[in-house]
């Protein structure tokens, strides 16, 4: 039997339900992101508790087919740009749609009406959150990050990284710098 679960979006999110699931001697098969296979029925009782102690947890159990399936759809994205290695070479609308044996645009439709935005806004705020990251591992530079995230050129990737945050890359970078400076003069006081 399949679980969908709201706003499980990371590894640690992972280890909250794999405990909650203990707790109520359910056995899991697959904990993925946004999704909990388990062996056995659940009973209503057993729901309703996994429901309420995911809820403490900030996580939401999910009934209806269509928050599942937006749900799915943010899973795939999220997987794909923080998760994946190299991005597919494929368009994303393609990948999502293959990977969820579902017509691009019923996807797209139901994804604008759910959420307020539409898919590719969700792709670019979700490339952005990832570019924030690699800029603050400090482990790649601007260019490699736009060629990892495939982005056509780095004033592409600028240009959309100062429209979503304000800020252009290299000063986000700076003011990364300097909060780090600040901190460890703290500790020189």
């Amino acid at each position: 039997m399949k679980l969908y679960i709201k706003y499980m979006v990371s590894l640690r999110c992972k280890m909250m339900v794999k405990e909650e699931l203990k707790k109520l001697g359910l056995n899991y098969v697959v904990v993925d992101l946004g999704m909990v296979e388990i062996l056995e029925d659940i009973t209503e009782e057993q729901r309703i508790l996994l429901k309420i102690n995911l809820l403490k947890s900030g996580l939401e159990l999910l009934d209806d087919k269509k928050s599942i399936l937006i749900e799915k759809i943010k899973n795939v994205i999220t997987e794909l740009i923080h998760y994946s290695e190299e991005l597919p070479k494929v368009n994303f609308s393609d990948y999502i749609s293959e990977k969820l044996n579902y017509d691009y645009t019923y996807l797209s439709n139901i994804f604008m009406e759910v959420k307020g935005i539409t898919i590719q806004q969700f792709i670019i705020i979700n490339k952005i959150e990832r570019v924030k990251e690699l800029l603050l591992y400090d482990e790649l530079n601007l260019t490699e990050i736009s060629y990892k995230l495939h982005y056509s050129s780095v004033a592409h990737l600028s240009n959309q990284f100062k429209k979503i945050t304000g800020l252009s890359p290299s000063f986000y970078k700076k003011l990364k710098e300097k909060r780090k400076e600040n901190l460890e003069n703290l500790g020189k006081e």
